[in-house]
């Protein structure tokens, strides 16, 4: 068996355990209700957002039911990673598959792919049903490129929190401490950051949340390149028009990339370094 077989082998048994364990099976009511669920109280005719916004479209709709992926998906992208290195290693199983004629490097890959379709995999079938909902409720689909640009947007979300995760697990000796650094990571990302924000436009004199003041939105625009919730709204905000916040789509995905490079490079050369 060559490399490559090996490789695919190693990533479909890991999708086969994560995508159809009990956690996920927790988990799946929950995304459920987070993402189509949200989909169809956006898409409702009467419904009217704080600010009296009204979605018009269906890129809108999916760009607010995109809060679902934020809350929902990601958190539970951390409790199917978290313990993808922490737990072979307590177990002592970590030692016998490093020990195997497969090099670090292809093992690293493979818990990456593995866990990250794990997760994708059904995040990606509820969000094509979102859009079957927004359709049915509104009789509108977005173009093939809004599409394409939302679900890329998704994967590549959820693949930053599974590194997270697997950082996390490749460094902690416990599971416990592994799972704490990446609900950690998430919840000031998710919830403090805005605090962040607050605290350098305090700092810089910028008024605070003033939505018509040019300088709190490029500011707010800025820093939101140096969180990966906000590099994902940046991606969706690529597909509105009516959205301006001094960050052009060519930077936003480039910042993207970044995110996915360089913790896919942190996690391989820990994944080489490692002591089981």
């Amino acid at each position: 068996m060559n490399d490559f077989k090996k490789l695919r082998s190693v990533i479909l048994r890991q999708i086969s355990i994560r995508l159809f364990s009990i956690r996920m099976a927790i988990m799946l009511p929950i995304l459920i209700l987070f993402i189509p669920g949200m989909a169809w109280g956006f898409s409702d005719p009467g419904v009217m957002l704080p600010g009296g916004v009204v979605p018009s479209s269906a890129t809108e709709v999916m760009f607010y039911t995109s809060l679902g992926i934020v809350f929902g998906a990601t958190m539970c992208a951390v409790l199917l990673s978290f313990d993808g290195v922490s737990k072979d290693r307590a177990s002592g199983v970590l030692e016998i598959k490093l020990s195997q004629p497969m090099p670090r490097s292809h093992q690293s890959i493979a818990l990456v792919i593995g866990h990250w379709f794990a997760i994708l995999i059904p995040i990606w079938i509820l969000w094509s049903i979102s859009f079957v909902i927004v359709n049915y409720r509104m009789g509108d689909w977005p173009s093939i490129v809004d599409a394409l640009t939302s679900f890329i947007s998704v994967a590549l979300i959820l693949l930053w929190y599974v590194l997270f995760s697997l950082i996390a697990s490749s460094h902690a000796k416990e599971q416990g401490t592994s799972i704490a650094f990446g609900v950690g990571v998430w919840f000031l990302f998710t919830f403090l950051w805005a605090l962040v924000t607050t605290m350098v436009a305090f700092a810089s004199g910028v008024s605070i949340g003033e939505e018509n003041d040019a300088k709190w939105i490029s500011l707010e625009g800025t820093l939101d390149l140096f969180s990966p919730n906000g590099v994902f709204h940046h991606l969706l905000e690529t597909r509105l028009n009516d959205v301006e916040r001094g960050v052009s789509p060519i930077l936003a995905w480039i910042v993207a990339l970044v995110w996915s490079v360089l913790p896919w490079y942190w996690f391989n050369s820990r994944m080489k370094t490692i002591q089981p």
